[in-house]
């Protein structure tokens, strides 16, 4: 341990006693990214470390700190968790189950054939309808999952990418049917398409009209939905994936930068659309890991914005972000200790200075979480609201030497990425390069080996195991005649609609998407003459074609 670094004596005995010491030999002394943790932070390690530069103040650049200057004294996080299981009506009893519960925010989940834009009675579909999500088709499904909702006065979060677009359309449209002011509408979609390429894997056209897609959805929001988000730059399925702490806040901010270079490449100023970007992360198992990583991306998001893209409104140097508990942490085994996880996680979220968190429930590597299951998720939140004393102060771990050098090793780290994507010529040529799958696959591969090593615990797993284990807790199941159901509401949507309408927009659309006009107001006349997502996304195939994944080994 003896360095040339300046030190006290107390420090020069604390070392020597340390250098003497019996270590465990059968645990890692690294974060869950496999960096090494260094046994203690001092002053001394903090050499050049400038509070005012690097911290300032909460609300104030670079927001390390945070992103208002009052944070959960002013506002608390929205709680806002995610749901959505088979049809509209089932999920709709959910909504309101959790808004009585005191759900302050809703997200929707999407079923994997609605992921992938196909129709509940796709060919494609069949066994999976309602299974990951709820299925939403038309904008007839639309209505029935915000039935007895006032969408003007909720906020709602919606994870889908590939046809985002179409989806927002629904919403839209079901939003107008209540007798809602857009321009008043609230809500985040998460539509990030760069993220799919890189991990996730839900793309439907290539990278190329992926992108017009977004940034049609970028304008349209910054001339008539000024209170919505229309791209959550997501970090989540990035780390779910395997990345590391580090990878996911490079991958991230540099999908976000692209976005804010191609949209301005379509001729938008920077301020008229930066301010309602946000981001979502993960948080992954090591909690000082993840704080630090919050923290870095707020520094790094504004002097980006302020310096390279000129932003001058301050809004758009701020990074807002939604966070969720690492669903990949949860483990089948002894499934209540993912409730302690969770709770783990969520508290760095809080003191990362999120501004929205999902709480996974402890069910969910078994099924979708039951109602119980949800309840104690949400519970988990409010209870760090109310019973903590957490929220009480702003970044209560700022100078704290270890949090503060892993930041600094976070921001360093993402440049360092930043650089290596830049010279492959940009995000899009990195990925059809492989390189961030690459990445994220060495990464993953590493913690594996971790992992079956058994130098990397986990409870449960291989430590502490119950070798007669019996699982007791209620599980959710989605019934084979949930698809019946849902294929018959969008049989009789097709039978009671106006083909002629349904024609009429579909060929507006057609054309449209082979110039260079925004997509939106086409997607919205559609939706409002109940053409299915399916129909759409055939027209868009017609124009755009389809992406295919070129394997990486």
């Amino acid at each position: 341990m003896s360095n040339s670094k300046p030190t006290s004596e107390a420090y020069k005995r604390w070392d020597a006693e340390f250098t003497k010491s019996k270590l465990r030999d059968d645990t890692l002394f690294k974060t869950v990214s496999s960096e090494d943790v260094p046994p203690i932070v001092t002053q001394y390690d903090m050499k050049d470390w400038d509070p005012e530069a690097q911290l300032g103040m909460p609300g104030q650049f670079p927001y390390t700190r945070g992103v208002h200057p009052s944070m959960y004294r002013g506002r608390l996080w929205t709680m806002r968790m995610f749901s959505g299981f088979a049809t509209p009506e089932e999920t709709n009893k959910r909504y309101h189950f959790l808004l009585d519960a005191g759900q302050t925010g809703l997200s929707v989940a999407f079923d994997m054939p609605t992921l992938m834009g196909r129709d509940s009675d796709d060919s494609w579909a069949l066994g999976e309808v309602g299974h990951c999500g709820v299925a939403i088709s038309s904008l007839r499904d639309m209505e029935v999952l915000f039935d007895g909702i006032e969408m003007e006065k909720v906020s709602t979060s919606m994870t889908i990418n590939g046809p985002a677009a179409i989806l927002w359309a629904f919403y839209i449209a079901a939003a107008e049917r209540q007798g809602a002011d857009r321009a008043k509408l609230r809500g985040t979609t998460q539509n990030d398409i760069l993220k799919e390429y890189i991990a996730q894997k839900e793309y439907i056209f290539p990278p190329t009209p992926s992108m017009r897609l977004v940034v049609d959805t970028i304008e349209f929001g910054s001339t008539d939905m000024p209170l919505w988000n229309p791209v959550s730059i997501s970090g989540y399925h990035i780390r779910e994936a395997g990345s590391t702490a580090a990878q996911e806040l490079a991958f991230t901010l540099a999908d976000g930068f692209a976005y804010v270079e191609a949209s301005i490449e379509r001729g938008l100023k920077v301020d008229d659309f930066a301010p309602r970007l946000s981001h979502f992360f993960n948080a992954h198992q090591d909690f000082f890991e993840e704080i630090a990583k919050y923290r870095a991306a707020r520094r790094i998001w504004a002097k980006r914005m302020r310096y390279k893209y000129g932003a001058k409104n301050e809004r758009s140097w701020l990074l807002r972000f939604h966070t969720q508990t690492a669903g990949c942490s949860l483990t089948a085994q002894q499934p209540e200790n993912n409730i302690v996880r969770t709770a783990i996680q969520a508290l760095s979220g809080v003191l990362g200075g999120t501004q929205s968190l999902h709480t996974n429930s402890m069910d969910e590597t078994l099924a979708l979480p039951s109602d119980k299951a949800a309840k104690i998720a949400l519970r988990t939140q409010q209870i760090i609201a109310h019973e903590t004393g957490v929220p009480n102060i702003a970044d209560p771990l700022a100078g704290s030497y270890y949090v503060e050098q892993l930041t600094d090793q976070m921001e360093a780290a993402a440049e360092e990425y930043f650089e290596m994507i830049d010279e492959q010529g940009g995000v899009v040529a990195a990925l059809e390069n492989g390189f961030q799958q690459r990445e994220l696959a060495k990464a993953a591969y590493r913690f594996q080996l971790e992992l079956e090593s058994g130098k990397r615990k986990t409870v449960g797993v291989n430590a502490y195991v119950d070798k007669d284990e019996t699982i007791e807790i209620p599980i959710l199941k989605i019934s084979p005649e949930v698809e019946k159901l849902q294929v018959a509401n969008l049989q009789e949507v097709r039978r009671k609609r106006d083909s002629k309408d349904v024609k009429r927009t579909l060929a507006k659309l057609a054309d449209a998407a082979r110039s260079d006009t925004n997509l939106m107001p086409n997607f919205i006349e559609c939706a409002h003459a109940y053409v299915t997502l399916g129909e759409m996304v055939e027209v868009l195939k017609d124009a755009f074609g389809e992406y295919r994944e070129t394997a990486v080994f």
